[in-house]
C-alpha cells in the first residue's frame, strides 16, 4: 500500500466503453445546462453505452428540503427525456442506489487527505465560513469517483469546474489498481477515465452579465432561459438580454472584447449547429435589433418544443417514477458486480 497515485496504472484496462455523467436536483435547469450537457447525452446515448443519473447524493451536500427532493429528482429526469435521451436505450437513474456510498466508503479509505485539500472548489463553495459546511461537501469528489468507477465508465462529459475532481478519480483508480490489483496488474480493475470536452456551449453566460457564468441562483429570472420557459418567456428575454450598441464584428477576436455581444453569438452558433465564425459570416455589421429577433426565434425553435415536453411528463409523476426506477434496477445490476469485486479485493469477510 502506498500514499501516493502510482505515476501510471498497472496494465491496462480492457473491459467496454461506457460513459457516464450526472445533474444535481437543486433548482431549475436552464440554457447553460441544456446546451452544455443535456443535448450532449442525448447525443452520447446513440454513440457509447450511457449512465445519466439524477446526483441526488451530491444535492444533498448542502440543505435540501425533504419535501422538494423527490420533485426536484422527477424534474431533472423530466429534463433528460424532454431533451432527447430514451429510457430504453440510456440508463436514467437516481444516483442514490446503495453501491455508489458503498464504493464511496472504500475510495475515502484509498484517496489521501492531501489529494482533496488540493481541490478547489470546496473553497470557493465553503467561502469564509468552511467550518459550517458539511464533511459531505468536503468529501463529494470521492463520492464522483465512485459514480464513476462502479460503472467502470471510460469516458466522462465535463466542464472546466470539474476536471480536477476527474483528475482526483483517476488517481483512486490508479491507487486502487496499484493497491489492490490482480496479481500481475494485467488487465487493470479500473479504467482511467478520460474527459470528454463538451466544445461549443459547454460555458453559457448570463444572460445580464456576460461575465458571469448562466446560473439558477442568480436572482434575476432575465438571467436565464429556463427549460420551463414558455415561447413568450423565452422571447422576452432574448429582446431584452444585455447588450452594446455596436454592430456585430467581422472577427472572433473583436468578438472575443465583447463579452454579452459573444454570448448571444455562442448561443446562436450552439442552437444553430454552427461555429460562431459562421454566425459573423452571416450577421458582421448587423446590428442587435436584427441579430436578437433572429436568436428569439431560433431559441423558441429549439427550446419551446423541450419545455411543452417537460410539462407534458411532469403531469405524470407516476409514469416518472417508474422510468427511474427502471433505472435504479438496470444501474444496480451494473454495479453490484463491480462492487462484490472490490471487497473480494480489499478482503472483506464473506466477499
Amino acid at each position: 500500500m502506498t500514499d501516493q497515485a502510482p505515476a501510471v496504472a498497472p496494465g491496462a484496462y480492457t473491459g467496454p466503453s461506457r460513459v457516464l455523467s450526472g445533474v444535481q436536483p437543486s433548482g431549475a435547469l436552464h440554457l447553460g445546462n441544456y446546451l452544455g450537457a443535456l443535448v450532449k447525452f442525448s447525443r452520447l446515448q446513440h454513440e457509447i453505452d450511457t449512465f445519466i443519473f439524477v446526483a441526488d447524493l451530491h444535492a444533498i451536500t448542502v440543505w435540501q428540503d425533504p419535501a422538494l427532493l423527490a420533485q426536484q429528482t422527477r424534474e431533472i429526469a423530466a429534463a433528460y427525456i424532454a431533451s432527447g435521451l430514451d429510457p430504453d436505450k440510456a440508463t436514467i437513474f437516481p444516483q442514490s442506489v446503495r453501491e455508489h456510498a458503498e464504493l464511496a466508503w472504500i475510495f475515502q479509505c484509498v484517496a489521501r487527505l492531501g489529494w482533496l485539500d488540493r481541490m478547489t472548489q470546496f473553497k470557493e463553495k465553503s467561502g469564509k465560513h468552511k467550518e459550517r459546511s458539511s464533511v459531505g461537501l468536503y468529501t463529494y469528489p470521492v463520492l464522483q469517483a465512485a459514480d464513476i468507477l462502479i460503472y467502470k465508465a471510460t469516458h466522462v462529459p465535463v466542464g472546466e469546474d470539474q476536471k480536477q475532481h476527474l483528475e482526483l478519480t483517476r488517481d483512486i483508480a490508479g491507487k486502487f489498481n496499484h493497491d489492490f490489483g490482480v496479481p500481475g496488474g494485467v488487465p487493470a480493475f479500473f479504467p482511467q477515465p478520460e474527459p470528454l470536452i463538451q466544445g461549443p456551449g459547454a460555458r453559457v453566460m448570463s444572460l445580464r452579465d456576460g461575465s458571469a457564468k448562466m446560473s439558477k441562483s442568480d436572482p434575476s429570472d432575465y438571467s436565464r432561459i429556463n427549460l420551463t420557459d414558455t415561447a413568450d418567456d423565452i422571447a422576452a428575454k432574448v429582446r431584452k438580454a444585455r447588450t452594446d450598441p455596436e454592430p456585430l464584428p467581422e472577427t472572433l477576436e473583436e468578438l472575443t472584447a465583447r463579452a454579452e455581444a459573444d454570448n448571444l453569438v455562442g448561443i446562436f452558433a450552439a442552437l444553430a449547429g454552427k461555429t460562431k465564425a459562421e454566425v459573423l459570416a452571416e450577421y458582421a455589421g448587423k446590428g442587435f435589433g436584427t441579430f436578437k429577433p433572429a436568436l428569439a426565434e431560433l431559441a423558441v425553435e429549439k427550446l419551446a418544443p423541450v419545455g411543452d415536453r417537460m410539462r407534458g411528463l411532469l403531469a405524470d409523476p407516476a409514469e416518472l417514477d417508474k422510468i427511474l426506477a427502471k433505472g435504479a434496477a438496470r444501474a444496480s445490476e451494473a454495479a453490484a458486480p463491480t462492487l462484490a469485486e472490490v471487497k473480494k479485493l480489499v478482503g472483506f469477510w464473506g466477499a
